[in-house]
């Protein structure tokens, strides 16, 4: 049966100021790596074989019903403001409903250039293509929203960048929407007041259905941020490149560039190769969404009739952001250690705890999963100096019902990490694609104890630590 996607574009029809209608440029020797069959399934699409599956979603064909375009934004990158950036090397084909009766997108990441490119190739390698894979993948099955790896695809031809030639891909991915809070800014920037209503009611529209104008909308985005930001940190995940361009408003993780996950803890860590300030470093997460969200806020001012008022409606909105993610962060901190409702008198036992792990050089994962065992002594360099939290951990957690049930649900046994992430990247590019799929299949069931999968619990050896991680562009 050939490929059939059943686009219904809401997108596209949006006018002109909101995107530029783009083909994918076609690629040398499209190669099918790996395609998510499940998600097909949920998205209605009719797989069709392997090599039409390359020439689609490598942008080398059209499938009928597709609308490509580069969507237009703003972002502030790193603090600094940039009025124009958008699509530079990614295409959106189109939407379809999910069986759940779900709009989602179907973009093409690493197709080329558009009018955004800012003088790119458009391009990525292989290399990020894979990790976007895996660690989205990972973060669904993890339970953090974000967006879905639908397929990789080789292109056949060389991607340059300093180190050299690369192996070229093309990543095609799904989510909830690529609206960002950077496609606000782009029209607030230019004091398009119409552009920025007509966005502003498509997002209520296809996402926040309950809210009854920009006020609501900020404080449901705001919701969805500080939850999905508290969230990220109980796995221990940095995104590294919160930039507001980079801030959905659906609220899903997207664009894993310099991500990581933390093998020691220490709450400063920092992987990206580009924050050399540290200013996406685990710890200041919290801080950057909120950041972000009042960048946000900014640009719905204009659509304010008393701007005056809204602005002060609109601080006390952002400002009551962080206290929304410390309770969101308190509540999975407090299931990690067994707790089904943490209180405020609870957080000196988990922050003790991360001060422990801190100046142990413990595993982030390995000493939550562990807790309840000896195992978990062996996660510090002074075992002795664990012992006293851990009785007074037990002290607290056995009137608490189902506790260990809890925290097998909130605690991982499998992430992956860094190591092994670069590791399956190397074996790829020599064309050896089983650590690549046993990573998928490992990590869509991160809660279960695996035994044969027990070495990619294990942390990194000092020979194969990651201390930077890249964007690939």
């Amino acid at each position: 049966m050939a490929l059939q996607i059943p686009f219904d574009n809401s997108y596209a029809q949006l006018p002109q100021p909101f995107h530029t209608r783009i083909n994918p440029k076609p690629v040398r020797a499209p190669q099918l790596l790996h395609f998510n069959t499940a998600l097909a399934d949920e998205l209605g699409i009719t797989r069709g074989t392997d090599s039409e599956l390359a020439e689609v979603f490598s942008g080398n064909r059209l499938p009928d019903g597709a609308e490509p375009l580069a969507q237009a934004y703003a972002g502030h990158q790193f603090g600094g403001f940039s009025p124009s950036l958008g699509d530079g090397r990614a295409n959106l084909l189109g939407e379809v409903v999910d069986r759940d009766g779900q709009r989602r997108d179907i973009q093409l990441k690493g197709s080329g250039p558009t009018p955004y490119s800012r003088m790119g190739d458009g391009r990525a390698w292989m290399g990020p293509v894979l990790r976007e894979y895996v660690v989205s993948e990972a973060m669904h099955a993890l339970g953090v929203p974000t967006t879905r790896a639908l397929a990789a695809v080789a292109t056949g031809e060389p991607v340059y960048r300093e180190s050299g030639g690369l192996p070229g891909a093309v990543l095609a991915r799904v989510a909830s929407s690529h609206v960002r809070v950077g496609t606000f800014q782009y029209f607030a920037a230019r004091r398009d007041t119409d552009a920025l209503k007509t966005l502003c009611d498509y997002v209520i529209d296809r996402h926040y259905p309950q809210a009854t104008g920009p006020a609501d909308l900020l404080n449901a985005v705001a919701q969805r941020q500080a939850h999905l930001v508290a969230q990220w940190m109980s796995v221990g995940f940095i995104h590294g490149v919160m930039n507001t361009d980079n801030t959905a408003i659906s609220g899903e993780t997207i664009d894993y560039g310099p991500c990581a996950f933390l093998d020691t803890y220490h709450p400063q860590t920092v992987f990206s190769s580009i924050d050399a300030q540290g200013r996406y470093a685990y710890d200041n997460q919290i801080n950057v969404i909120t950041w972000n969200l009042a960048q946000f806020a900014s640009s719905l001012v204009p659509l304010m009739t008393d701007e005056k008022a809204a602005v002060a409606a609109f601080t006390e909105a952002v400002h009551a952001m962080p206290e929304i993610a410390e309770a969101e962060w308190l509540r999975r901190f407090g299931a990690k250690i067994g707790l089904a409702s943490a209180t405020e008198a609870d957080r000196a036992l988990i922050t003790d705890l991360l001060d422990l792990m801190t100046h142990g050089r413990a595993d982030f994962t390995n000493t939550f999963r562990t807790l309840a065992s000896r195992a978990a002594r062996d996660q510090f360099l002074d075992p002795a100096q664990f012992d006293p939290w851990q009785a007074r951990w037990r002290s607290r957690v056995q009137s608490e019902p189902d506790w260990q049930t809890r925290m097998d649900d909130a605690n991982p046994a499998f992430i992956p990490r860094n190591h092994r992430i670069e590791q399956m990247i190397a074996a790829a590019v020599s064309g050896d694609m089983a650590p690549f799929q046993r990573l998928l299949d490992v990590l869509s069931r991160p809660f279960v104890d695996q035994p044969d999968a027990s070495d990619l619990t294990h942390p990194p050896e000092p020979s194969e630590i990651v201390q930077q991680t890249f964007c690939g562009t």
